[in-house]
């Protein structure tokens, strides 16, 4: 996010520092746990240039999210699918389990500030609003992509690749998103992993004769 901020010609050096440290503070100390005044400290601005540039806190959180995931997110989306789907790629099963793996480290290694952005779309309507339609459309045509290959294998049922799709990313998405922010565990562990992708092949996997 940082990164992306610092690509950001629009601002000023001051409102970058503003973003930098408030992208920092948010996934060290929380959101809630992190003041206005405690960002424009360590920025090294006054605390009213934030209150002039962004009004609130939460204008500031949007202002980092928004820009990070419409510039952002088809390149993460594309870098995912390239490590859990590689040539070597067997089996359905298989891709999920790399796939959850993947996600659920990511998690670990964020888990501050995915708390903070995941708790503003869930409870931000007009977040909400602008951000899970760009969010599921990204995401989806390379999930219909993969499952449709697999169902060219012959490895999984003939149900239309749409319901699929629609069906497994809450399945998969809820998971994640229930253990490391609703319930807030520290580990997910792998037996959990591995009866979710049994509850999912269930359903969809192609029953030999």
């Amino acid at each position: 996010m940082i990164a992306q901020a610092k690509k950001t010609k629009k601002q000023t050096e001051k409102q970058q520092k503003i973003v930098e440290t408030a992208i920092r503070l948010f996934a060290e100390k929380g959101y809630a746990n992190t003041s206005t005044s405690e960002i424009a400290k360590q920025a090294g601005v006054a605390e009213g240039l934030i209150f002039k540039h962004y009004g609130t806190k939460e204008n500031l959180l949007r202002s980092v999210i928004l820009p990070f995931f419409k510039s952002s997110l088809p390149d993460m989306a594309e870098e995912v699918f390239a490590e859990v789907l590689p040539a070597k790629t067997t089996s359905f099963e298989e891709f999920l389990r790399a796939l959850l793996h993947n996600r659920i480290q990511f998690f670990y290694e964020n888990k501050q500030i995915l708390q903070v952005v995941i708790k503003e779309i869930i409870y931000n309507e007009s977040l909400k609003k602008e951000l899970l339609p760009y969010l599921a459309d990204t995401i989806r045509f390379r999930f219909k992509n993969t499952i449709e290959m697999f169902k060219a294998r012959g490895e999984l049922k003939d149900i239309p690749t749409d319901d699929i799709v629609y069906l497994l990313l809450p399945v998969l998405g809820g998971f994640i998103i229930s253990r490391f922010v609703i319930v807030d565990v520290d580990v997910i562990h792998e037996s959990e992993v591995e009866k979710l992708i049994e509850f999912i092949m269930g359903g969809i996997r192609k029953n030999e004769h």
